[in-house]
C-alpha cells in the first residue's frame, strides 16, 4: 500500500505526493488505519503512543520550542500542569492556528536557539524544548508572567538536583533582565 511509506504523522499533501487520492485517504481514516489529529494532518493508528498535542505543533511549527512552565514540567521541575502548552517561536515567525491549547511565545532571534535541545516525540517527530538551565533563566527573566514562585521553586529544585549555579550565570549574561535577580536568589539559596 502506498500509505505504509508515509511517517506515523503524515499531512494531507503528503499522503497526495506518496499516491494516495483524497477518496483512499478518507476511506483509511473511516476504517480506522489513520486518524485525523488536526486540519489536513493525519496519524497513523498503528504508530507509538505520543502525545498528540506536541505532534500537531511541531509538525506546524517546526521551529516550536516547549519553554517557561511546560518546559519545566518537562524537566521535572514543577508540579504545575499547565493548562495550555508554553511554546517559543523566533520573534517574527508566524505563529500557526492548532487545534490544541497552546500559548505561543516569540523570543528573540539572537538569543532563541541557546540552550535549545530537542525532544523526541515518536520515532519521526521532534519537538524543541529548552534545557533547565535555560529554562530557570526564562522563568526569571518573565516572572512578572509566570510569577515569581515558579521561578524560585524550579531553581531550589535544580540546585537540589547538582545543578550548578555557574551554568546558569553563563546562560544569563545574554539575558540581562534575569541576571540581578537571579544572582539574589542564588546568593539567598547557596
Amino acid at each position: 500500500m502506498a500509505w505504509s511509506g508515509l511517517p506515523a504523522t503524515f499531512t494531507y499533501s503528503q499522503a497526495r505526493a506518496a499516491g494516495l487520492t483524497k477518496h483512499e485517504l478518507y476511506r483509511l481514516r473511516d476504517r480506522g488505519d489513520v486518524e485525523a489529529i488536526g486540519r489536513g494532518l493525519y496519524r497513523q493508528t498503528s504508530a507509538p503512543l505520543a502525545d498528540l498535542d506536541l505532534v500537531t505543533i511541531a509538525e506546524r511549527a517546526p521551529e516550536a520550542t516547549l519553554c517557561l512552565t511546560s518546559a519545566l514540567a518537562e524537566h521535572g521541575l514543577t508540579d504545575t500542569i499547565p493548562i495550555e502548552h508554553d511554546v517559543a517561536l523566533p520573534r517574527g515567525t508566524w505563529h500557526p492556528h492548532v487545534d490544541v491549547p497552546v500559548h505561543w511565545h516569540s523570543f528573540a532571534t539572537d538569543t532563541f536557539r541557546i540552550g535549545r535541545d530537542r525532544l523526541a516525540l515518536d520515532d519521526d517527530t521532534e519537538i524543541g524544548l529548552y534545557s533547565a538551565p535555560r529554562t530557570i533563566v526564562d522563568v526569571f527573566r518573565m516572572r512578572g508572567a509566570v510569577g515569581p514562585d515558579l521561578a524560585y521553586e524550579a531553581l531550589r529544585r535544580w540546585l537540589r538536583r547538582g545543578g550548578q549555579p555557574v551554568e546558569l550565570l553563563r546562560i544569563a549574561k545574554s539575558f540581562p533582565r534575569a541576571t540581578s535577580s537571579l544572582r539574589q536568589a542564588l546568593e539567598v539559596l547557596l
